[in-house]
């Protein structure tokens, strides 16, 4: 059920917050592989393509140009999805595999603390809305 469009905003985020979590829980599982190369998402950036498609506001994207009747169409309301990349800051050891077990332990932290926030933030929301239903019942 949505409530608000920020109610699906943050919903939006819970669920690349978790593919972030996953992510980074990849590069941590594959910290003694060779040659593996860490991987992140764009969080933020998927995170602003969406809020400004869910409030209507103009994207910074340069959008297609159609100069043929014959050129498929762009999907325009197609839902954001964050760009992985690999984290190619980090010296690779000798096998090749770029994961810094300091640098993965630290972004989960951080990762995990805008979850819980997240969801706090979903349970306020819910919590307002709940007392409006309530107070107009009362009426």
């Amino acid at each position: 059920m949505q409530i608000s469009r920020a109610h699906a905003l943050l919903i939006k985020g819970l669920d690349y917050r978790a593919m972030r979590q996953d992510m980074i829980s990849s590069n941590i599982a594959n910290v003694d592989t060779p040659g593996y190369r860490s991987r992140d998402i764009d969080f933020e950036g998927a995170l602003a393509d969406e809020r400004a498609r869910i409030f209507s506001r103009p994207s910074e994207k340069l959008e297609m140009a159609i100069t043929e009747p014959g050129h498929m169409r762009p999907a325009s309301d197609a839902p954001a999805k964050p760009e992985i990349f690999f984290r190619d800051g980090h010296l690779a050891r000798n096998d090749g595999n770029t994961v810094d077990l300091d640098v993965e332990t630290t972004e989960m932290a951080k990762n995990t603390v805008m979850y819980n926030a997240l969801v706090a933030a979903l349970k306020k929301d819910g919590a307002i809305f709940r007392s409006v239903l309530d107070a107009s019942a009362k009426v």
